[in-house]
């Protein structure tokens, strides 16, 4: 009896003998259908004129190795594994690396990784460290049987003969060129007395140059604590470390150029320098021994400034002692002022003139406080007669009376003012009445 098999046995059987027979395989061919999941794993179609397969770039938990991105279109060269997808017998391709294929798309990956290291900042001048004006030793990272080394070392030598070349060899072109020119940078950099790295190739394609467009490359540039000078192709061929590097040279032998100074070019601006200061020494020395002959001149014999010293000490202490003489004259003479102006001043006498006047006030005083009370008892009584000839309660005992409307307490004056059966009050000399008013009587 046949063995009767599954579908999921039947697909299980296919994916491992699609693995076993094939294993590792490159394959080649355009990119369309693709899709990025949260995932972050990249699925895709990968199609030539006559037929397609699917395939799948999961998420690098390690290196990156897909150095671009992946976009519709884009034709790439693909290290894949095949397999099948058990559970819908689907055969796939999953991915391991990827290569661009064609100019077109190692342009692009050119571009894409351009603008990405730019907005981190790679590219800004303020990162840039700068040259060495004269280094003692030199880095160059190269392949150390091409033309390049040989111009370097050529105009390094006809420059500057003494300046020390240390080549750090590698491959400059091929899949591990830029891990290798990686592992030289740090060689350099663990090399003591190195000043300055240049790292140059010839020119070449595209393709060729693809090492020099490397991203783990840029950022190993990047972060490189000795300057580097990118000298990679001619002088229209531009690479991301070109772009990274502290400076670009057009071609490797103009970085040597711009690397190590003339030496011919130093020793003349050393002999101008030299004559200059020695021009400049004659003139502070000229300067300098004016200056002393003309304080030589000014100068005078010591004795003489003593002698001059001398007259000048008998000179003050002369005129110390006629000073001294006129002021104890000076003091003598206030003192025997300050005495008579005391025998004027003497007490017991200010105190019987101060006594005297004293009563003499006394006196003048009692005198005229005596003519103020008089006159002003008079003043008194004639205000007061005055006041009494005017009170018009006066009248009341000659008969007058004061009548006064109520109940507003107006004093009539007229009869007019009045009406029948007004109320009135009467003031008298002594008492007075209330009253209502009966008739009239007009003028």
């Amino acid at each position: 009896m046949k063995e009767i098999l599954t579908v999921s046995q039947l697909n299980e059987n296919i994916k491992a003998f699609l693995e076993e027979s094939f294993g590792t395989l490159w394959v080649e061919g355009e990119v369309s259908n693709l899709r990025r999941p949260q995932s972050g794993h990249v699925y895709f179609t990968l199609k030539d004129d006559k037929s397609q397969i699917r395939a799948v770039y999961f998420r690098p938990f390690g290196a990156r190795t897909v150095r671009f991105d992946l976009e519709d279109g884009m034709k790439i060269l693909c290290r894949a594994r095949l397999t099948a997808y058990v559970p819908r017998g689907d055969y796939q391709l999953i991915v391991e690396t990827v290569e661009p294929q064609g100019t077109g798309a190692l342009q692009k990956a050119f571009e894409q990784l351009k603008a990405k290291l730019a907005a981190e900042g790679l590219f800004d001048a303020s990162r840039k460290k700068p040259l060495p004006f004269l280094p003692a030793r030199i880095g160059v990272v190269t392949s150390p049987s091409g033309a390049v080394i040989r111009d370097i070392l050529n105009v390094t030598r006809r420059r500057f003969p003494s300046v020390d070349i240390l080549i750090a060899p590698t491959r400059v072109q091929g899949a591990t060129a830029a891990g290798e020119i990686i592992a030289a940078l740090a060689r350099l950099q663990r090399v003591g007395g190195i000043e300055v790295i240049i790292l140059a190739r010839g020119g070449g394609s595209l393709e060729d140059l693809a090492p020099f467009n490397d991203e783990a490359l840029a950022r190993a540039v990047a972060q490189c604590r000795i300057p580097v000078v990118s000298a990679v192709g001619h002088e229209t061929d531009f690479t991301i470390c070109d772009f990274v590097a502290d400076l670009r040279a057009p071609t490797p032998s103009a970085a040597a150029e711009l690397v190590v100074p003339e030496q011919a070019e130093l020793s003349t601006a050393v002999d101008l320098l030299a004559q200059r200061l020695a021009a400049a020494q004659r003139r502070l020395i000229a300067a300098k021994r004016a200056r002393l002959d003309a304080l030589a001149a000014r100068f005078r014999d010591p004795r003489r400034y003593l002698q001059d010293f001398s007259l000048r000490v008998d000179d003050l202490q002369d005129r110390l002692g006629r000073a001294w003489a006129q002021k104890a004259a000076a003091l003598q003479g206030r003192l025997e002022r300050l005495e008579l102006g005391l025998r004027h001043q003497n007490p017991q006498k200010r105190l019987r003139e101060m006594r005297l006047r004293l009563d003499g006030l006394e006196k003048t005083l009692l005198a005229g406080w005596r003519r103020t009370a008089h006159d002003c008892r008079t003043r008194l009584q004639k205000n007061a007669a005055l006041l009494s000839s005017l009170n018009p309660l006066a009248v009341l005992p000659r008969g007058y009376s004061i009548t006064r409307r109520l109940p507003e307490g107006t004093i009539v004056r007229a009869a007019h003012q009045l009406t029948p059966d007004a109320q009135i009050s009467i003031q008298l000399a002594r008492g007075g009445a209330l009253a209502r008013v009966e008739k009239i009587q007009e003028e």
